[in-house]
């Protein structure tokens, strides 16, 4: 049987002992003056069910959260990588390396740069190399392309460009090959505008590199010796 109270008494009959520091336990007989105890309690236990709900949200947003920001971070990047200043190629063709068409080209690499045949067929212009490039773009000159052709050496190929898309029918013989550059990248390479009458050259080697510049040619003496040297 239970311990008894202070009082001398112990626990009802069929009920189990009560912890002895829980005091001694009344209970009334009008249950109506536990009420303001019962309403204490019952405002524990909604704060306690505040508290939880409030942990459980803020779990469930946690992931959602994390993963919007690492989204609206990575469009950040994306949007700064594509703004971002940079040169205005204006259209030019592709360019491998660097280049700046405003610097004297002799003596550096030719730019990677593709014109098109009779055909619209890209055709990259290194591979042509060592060449003898014409612009006939502002004058057909068929007496300085077949100069040309004459004073090549075995090897050297002699081309004829000119602006626009479209290559206008061959004027020399066979051994030339004729290109249209429409991004205009050869004439902005020579660093001079069509002039009427006049035929640009530039003279690259096997390697690349651009040996010569004539921008308005009188005749092949202008270049003669630096075209016999491409073979080399």
């Amino acid at each position: 049987m239970g311990m008894p109270d202070a009082n001398g008494q112990g626990p009802p009959d069929g009920l189990p002992d009560l912890p002895p520091e829980w005091g001694r336990i009344v209970v009334p007989d009008d249950a109506s003056a536990l009420a303001e105890e019962a309403e204490r309690v019952r405002r524990e236990l909604r704060a306690g069910h505040r508290q939880a709900t409030r942990r459980r949200w803020r779990s469930a947003l946690a992931l959602p959260l994390l993963v919007l920001t690492v989204a609206v971070l990575t469009t950040l990047a994306g949007l700064v990588a594509v703004t971002w200043p940079r040169t205005d190629r204006g259209g030019r063709p592709t360019v491998a390396g660097s280049y700046d068409p405003s610097t004297d080209p002799v003596g550096r690499p030719l730019p990677a740069l593709d014109l098109v045949d009779d055909a619209q067929a890209p055709v990259p212009l290194r591979s042509l190399l060592p060449a003898a490039i014409l612009l006939v773009d502002a004058c057909p000159c068929p007496e300085r392309v077949a100069e040309a052709v004459a004073a090549a050496p075995p090897g050297v190929r002699v081309v004829t460009v000119v602006g626009g898309r479209t290559v206008p029918p061959a004027v020399t013989g066979p051994d030339v090959r004729r290109l249209a550059d429409p991004a205009g990248g050869l004439r902005a390479l020579l660093h001079a505008s069509p002039a009427p009458g006049t035929v640009g050259v530039l003279l690259v080697d096997r390697t690349g590199t651009v040996v010569r510049t004539v921008p308005a040619v009188g005749s092949v003496e202008d270049y003669r010796a630096d075209l016999a040297a491409l073979a080399g």
